[in-house]
């Protein structure tokens, strides 16, 4: 995948580079001849063997490795935030509301909405302000209220639709700062992760989407969208999610 939106020797930097998405996602920008450097942070040390590639480290819950984290970065092009949490330790899908419980949810918005926001407000007002930018950040379908028709996964729904409110309002704010920003939530399917592995069993073959296209599928979408798109939830196929 070759952005050619933005240009050439252009920098970005990927959020959450240890994850499957994250990875291939550094990966098909170091693939890209265009791409001149990437900055790859990751909650642990990790090496890269591109020269390319430059790691980091920050931590999603805390603000001061976020703006540690933009000081390093400085003022690159492009920025993917592919963090998330789905499950973990004291965090699972809620099958019922008996099922709902308060550290639960505090967790799912602290990861998937709190800390992607708490960093949009380090590296955005760093980017270039009059030419072509690009922030996205991983978001999900599930997050949907009008396409929510199963119920269930309260705390993870709850926490992908807060931020993807959240997308919305900074970028209607950046509008004033940064004209030229593209600013949106991405859906990147059903990618065989350890994200989703524990819920793949009912998913069909054809459905399940390897990282590494859907890397390039979510580039692919970046490179075609513009100003006039920013503060929306797009798929992984270019269309645009309902809220």
């Amino acid at each position: 995948m070759t952005l050619t939106s933005l240009p050439d020797g252009y920098c970005a930097a990927v959020f959450g580079a240890s994850g499957g998405i994250g990875r291939a996602l550094v990966a098909a920008l170091d693939a890209d001849p265009r791409c001149a450097g990437i900055h790859a942070g990751s909650r642990q040390t990790m090496t890269h063997p591109s020269p390319k590639v430059s790691g980091f480290l920050f931590d999603l819950s805390d603000e001061a490795s976020l703006e540690a984290a933009a000081d390093l970065i400085g003022a690159p092009d492009l920025i993917l935030v592919a963090t998330g949490r789905l499950h973990g330790p004291g965090l699972t899908p809620e099958k019922s509301l008996r099922a709902i419980a308060s550290q639960a949810l505090q967790e799912a918005f602290a990861i998937n909405a709190i800390g992607p926001t708490l960093m949009a407000r380090h590296v955005l007002p760093r980017m270039p302000r009059m030419r072509r930018t690009l922030f996205a950040a991983l978001s999900a379908k599930v997050g949907s209220i009008s396409d929510n028709r199963l119920g269930g996964w309260h705390s993870y729904r709850a926490s992908k639709a807060a931020l993807n409110m959240l997308i919305r309002t900074i970028a209607i704010e950046l509008t004033r700062t940064h004209p030229e920003l593209v600013c949106v939530a991405l859906h990147p399917g059903t990618v065989d992760t350890p994200l989703s592995k524990p819920f793949q069993a009912g998913v069909p073959a054809e459905r399940l989407c390897t990282p590494e296209d859907a890397a390039n599928h979510l580039l692919a979408v970046l490179d075609k969208l513009g100003p006039q798109n920013s503060g929306r939830l797009f798929g992984w196929d270019g269309q645009e999610i309902s809220p």
